[in-house]
């Protein structure tokens, strides 16, 4: 079996992005006989879901997780749904700012994911790591680049489980942030990857 991870580069103000971090700590672990691929999504409205749908072709996994970083998420946020819209808070790294506006005109409201959510969120509870089931991706990259994924899957007709899963700031950001956010530690965000990873082998498996 083959997942693909993806995480994005470091955006807005901010000089690192757990997600890569996480990505880049995991993709080169051992699970049994099953295969870990980690890619880098630039944050950029056009290019961001083009390289995952490029992936998608090339790579042609049994599963993808997306993760991306939620700053002011106390918790691991395992998305459920991915909405067909864009209303960027913020620009992303190319200086573009999409407000209002469908991902695509012809296309559903909504996808949910298909990975074991739930079984993901029970896993983590056992070894006391927060996480949550979210209804809500956002606006921005992170649910545009979700929505782009499922929306591919479902037009292709392809077997593969996906979904996207939001990550707390880091300490160190949190330290360095103007506000008070919460955060959450290198070290137990791979741990809660790891984990999910175990859980959605299973799935696969079964």
């Amino acid at each position: 079996m083959k997942i693909l991870l993806t995480g994005f580069e470091p955006f807005g103000e901010k000089d690192i992005n757990p997600s890569q971090m996480v990505v880049d700590a995991i993709s080169g672990q051992k699970y049994s006989e099953t295969e870990l691929v980690k890619a880098l999504l630039p944050v950029h409205h056009n290019l961001g879901p083009k390289t995952l749908n490029t992936l998608l072709k090339e790579q042609e996994p049994d599963a993808v997780i997306a993760f991306g970083l939620a700053t002011g998420r106390p918790k691991i946020s395992l998305e459920r749904l991915a909405i067909n819209w864009m209303d960027y808070r913020i620009a992303d790294n190319a200086g573009i700012k999409i407000n209002n506006q469908p991902i695509f005109m012809d296309a559903p409201a909504a996808y949910f994911a298909t990975l074991p959510i739930e079984s993901m969120h029970e896993a983590l509870a056992k070894e006391n790591i927060p996480g949550e089931i979210s209804l809500s991706a956002g606006t921005y990259l992170c649910n545009q680049v979700f929505f782009t994924l499922m929306h591919e899957i479902s037009v292709q007709k392809l077997r593969i489980k996906a979904g996207f899963i939001h990550l707390p700031a880091l300490p160190e950001q949190a330290a360095n942030s103007e506000k008070v956010i919460p955060s959450m530690s290198l070290d137990m965000e791979i741990m809660a990857a790891q984990i999910m990873i175990t859980q959605l082998i299973q799935s696969l498996q079964e």
